[in-house]
């Protein structure tokens, strides 16, 4: 059980993943994560408290939402620790932007920023880059928030307003970033991301183009699939070609040529046309990035108005897996050293093949539980588990669900008999162990029923009981009276919990 309270209303598949450690001459070595002290339970925001984080204080209110747990990543910044895989990959692509595009006096043309505070307000994250007020990406329950104002970054996009208002026309950010999420190998809480954005002038896009004189930036029309509504579609087509140009290059330089790419259209409030680029690698179609052209109206807002531009973003995480052949996006948080020790490379564009660290396999564990009636989202019990079951749970997958037909209560049940328990019973000169199914349809015979039906039999094969069966009955409430038949005189009762 990962967590003992949690039982028998439903039925929930959690997969932990033991230590890849071991003892040796005394020294206990310590890898993906350990079991949190209860310091490290969730700690919900109440009205008149205050947070401190990462040198400011906070009021907490009804909105606040952080668990110790996502607290005690923030301000690790492993995209800043030199030779760990992330800052390798981070490291790559800075040293292809500063190559690749230099300004008019030999300086790199992009500008990195990779030191940014993640707390930043809602506006930030969401105003200004025009996300609606409705749109499902605010939910409380799927992102970190400390308070009504201040929220954890859900993506580096939240600084682009503020660097392109200071002036900036292409810069690189770099940060860790916070979602609410699943648990599973390929999600966690917090991951990092890079934000790429540039911005053109008119001068600037149609240099070199021919009769770019007559050509212009904007125009009043109507918005179409293709381009925006005050872009002219030359402008878009330009802007287009480079952003695409400039990522082809970025991802060859990453994985080497022959790279086989292809654009996917796809939907982002804060640029049009949108893309995603996949790339084919070993024999697999793979999402590596998000991109498209910016929508002038945040440009607009950023006192940029004589210019169009494009931006990506891009997971380091989901790189590095794919580059370093790493399973578990857990293992970037790890300390162990037989992980670190294989990223310490001379060239930040040497080839690493990650060795496992462990052989051992999964252990599986099922919990079961009624859910609240009301403010429940999935991503509550998530966050629960990894407040418990820190970095050692690797995966959370819900069996089945069940809804009772008098309360309506709601609960997270596997897809077989509502409960299964084994148990013991005891005949004159006869112990047998049998297991007990109950649900509050049906009644069920047999010392073993293995079968979804009402009834199920099956023969003792110890004497002296040579056929006997035993009944269980459900009464209304939690009481179960499992009673032999064939053997006189043995009536039991066992407390039962049932499901529904």
């Amino acid at each position: 059980m990962i967590c003992s309270t949690l039982r028998r209303v439903g039925h929930v598949h959690i997969y932990l993943v033991r230590k890849a450690s071991g003892v040796s001459k005394g020294h206990h070595q310590q890898t993906v994560g350990s079991r949190p002290a209860a310091s490290e339970f969730a700690a919900q925001g109440a009205s008149g408290n205050v947070l401190e984080l990462l040198g400011k204080s906070y009021p907490q209110d009804n909105y606040s939402n952080l668990s110790r747990k996502v607290l005690s990543r923030v301000g690790r910044n492993l995209h800043n620790q030199q030779h760990h895989p992330l800052w390798l990959i981070k490291e790559r692509v800075k040293e292809h932007f500063y190559q690749q595009y230099v300004g008019r006096f030999g300086t790199p043309l992009f500008s990195v920023y990779d030191d940014l505070s993640p707390v930043v307000t809602t506006w930030q994250n969401f105003d200004s880059l025009l996300i609606p007020a409705d749109h499902p990406s605010r939910k409380k329950g799927d992102n970190y928030y400390v308070n009504g104002t201040h929220m954890l970054r859900a993506h580096t996009s939240a600084h682009q307003w503020d660097l392109l208002h200071a002036g900036l026309d292409a810069f690189l950010v770099v940060g860790d970033v916070y979602r609410r999420d699943q648990i599973d190998s390929q999600h966690y809480p917090v991951f990092h991301q890079l934000e790429g954005v540039r911005l053109f002038s008119k001068h600037e896009l149609f240099t070199g183009i021919k009769d770019g004189e007559s050509l212009q930036l904007f125009e009043q029309s109507s918005r179409s699939a293709c381009k925006q509504e005050t872009h002219t579609m030359e402008a878009t087509k330009l802007v287009e070609f480079d952003l695409k140009q400039t990522l082809a290059r970025l991802v060859t330089h990453l994985f080497g040529d022959g790279l086989d790419i292809r654009w996917v259209d796809c939907y982002f409030p804060f640029t049009h046309p949108s893309f995603e680029m996949e790339i084919n690698f070993h024999g697999e179609w793979l999402e590596v990035l998000g991109c498209g052209v910016m929508e002038q109206q945040l440009v607009n807002s950023a006192g940029a108005q004589d210019q169009i531009g494009w931006a990506f973003g891009l997971g380091l995480e989901r790189l590095a897996m794919i580059l370093y052949d790493i399973p578990d996006i857990r293992l970037f948080w790890s300390e162990d050293e037989r992980f670190l020790k294989q990223f310490r490379v001379s060239d930040i564009n040497q080839k690493v093949k990650f060795q496992p660290l462990s052989k051992y396999p999964a252990v599986i564990n099922d919990i079961s539980f009624w859910l609240p009636s009301e403010n429940y989202t999935e991503n509550d019990f998530y966050d629960l588990v990894r407040t418990i079951g820190g970095d050692l749970v690797e995966k959370v997958e819900l069996i089945d669900k069940f809804e009772h037909p008098k309360t309506t209560k709601l609960n997270l049940g596997a897809g077989h008999p509502s409960y299964l328990e084994h148990q013991d019973f005891t005949f004159p000169g006869h112990t047998r162990q049998a297991t007990a199914t109950a649900s509050p349809t049906a009644t069920w015979r047999g010392p073993c029923p293995r079968e979804r039906s009402a009834v199920s039999t099956r023969l003792c094969r110890r004497p002296p009981c040579s056929c006997w069966e035993w009944r269980a009955d459900f009464d209304g409430t939690a009481w179960t009276r499992l009673q032999p038949l064939g053997a006189p005189g043995f009536v039991r009762e066992k407390r039962i919990l049932f499901v529904g």
